[in-house]
């Protein structure tokens, strides 16, 4: 096929997992890519319009668009002690969170997924770019705000408090890890290139590890303003096992994930024959 419309987030851990692929320092088995990069809130709705052949998309966002994707084994975001976290300005009790102006990262973000599932009646909720969730918080648009991201390592700098973390509640409630995003092909493209596309994948990853200097250009170009130490911590949270294989646990995590939605009237359907296999 022609070039390969693939998209992902500025964010350091997809710079960092995809720099070695898109850059051709690893063999692409001859693919091609068009490179386009967003937030991930853009990125899940130009995945609604069917926009981009592959895509970092929240698993929110998948869990109505699994009739047109599938899943690659490798490049998730998925883990423990790394679920956004709702913060404030001044102190706010969970009982009040029905009646507070909530920032969200985005309607169809798994941030705001795990929100629904905790807060169900706290539908007061805006949608913020996740980056400027803080200012909107300091500039009293709303009372709250959900964060993701490199927010979560510097929200206490500027003074804000943690309400709840999402992570833990998740954790404690489901003993299950926390399924944030992954990357998807489109099912019309022939299984042989997607299993190539989940190859290069992995190798890139691989890459991205054995030589972590390799990356840092590309990731500050897109994280400018983003302290080095804190582009570690990112990547240290968000990209791990699970980045390289899902595997069974994630599978399984992915899963329970969209259980706990549907029967919670989130999500319509439970997506099916999911994976890249």
């Amino acid at each position: 096929m022609s070039k390969i419309k693939l998209g992902f987030s500025t964010c350091p851990n997809d710079t960092f997992i995809f720099d070695a692929m898109v850059h051709h320092k690893v063999d692409t088995e001859g693919l091609e890519f068009e490179i386009l990069l967003a937030d991930v809130e853009e990125l899940n709705q130009m995945a609604f319009e069917a926009e981009l052949d592959v895509t970092k998309l929240s698993y929110h966002a998948y869990a109505h668009l699994w009739k047109q994707y599938n899943i690659l084994n490798s490049g998730s975001a998925l883990g423990r002690n790394n679920g956004p976290i709702l913060i404030s300005k001044k102190k706010i009790y969970l009982d009040e969170l029905n009646d507070v102006k909530i920032a969200i990262p985005g309607q169809n973000t798994t941030a705001n997924l795990l929100f629904s599932i905790a807060f169900p009646e706290a539908k007061n909720k805006y949608e913020y770019l996740f980056s400027d969730i803080e200012s909107a918080i300091q500039d009293s648009e709303v009372d709250a705000g959900l964060i993701i991201h490199e927010t979560r390592f510097t929200y206490e700098q500027s003074g804000l408090h943690k309400i709840i973390d999402l992570g833990e509640f998740w954790e404690d409630s489901t003993k299950s890890p926390i399924p944030l995003g992954g990357i998807v092909v489109k099912r019309s493209i022939d299984q042989e290139t997607q299993l190539k596309i989940d190859r290069v994948l992995k190798r890139s990853i691989e890459f991205a590890f054995k030589n972590p200097s390799s990356s840092v250009e590309y990731m500050k170009s897109y994280a400018q303003s983003m302290a080095e130490e804190v582009m570690k911590k990112h990547i240290a949270l968000y990209v791990n096992d699970f980045s390289f294989n899902l595997g069974t646990e994630g599978r399984k995590a992915i899963d329970f994930l969209y259980k706990e939605a549907f029967s919670k009237k989130l999500i319509k359907a439970l997506p099916e024959n999911k994976y890249v296999d």
